[in-house]
């Protein structure tokens, strides 16, 4: 079975940040509304990097 939600957090933000695309968790362009929506790729991304910066620290 496959994974639906972001994978494990030791991978390169962009590639969770991708399979979340995949799995229709984040969309695939921001709209650029403020505050950022729930779905919104760069939330998304930032997330990831915070929680790879965890796993490294």
């Amino acid at each position: 079975m496959g994974k639906k939600h972001g994978g494990d957090p030791t991978r390169d933000p962009k590639e969770v940040v991708r399979r979340l695309m995949k799995a229709g968790k984040v969309k695939k362009k921001c709209c650029r509304s403020k505050p950022r929506c729930k779905k919104c790729p760069v939330r998304a991304l930032k997330k990831a990097q915070k929680a790879k910066a965890k796993l490294a620290a």
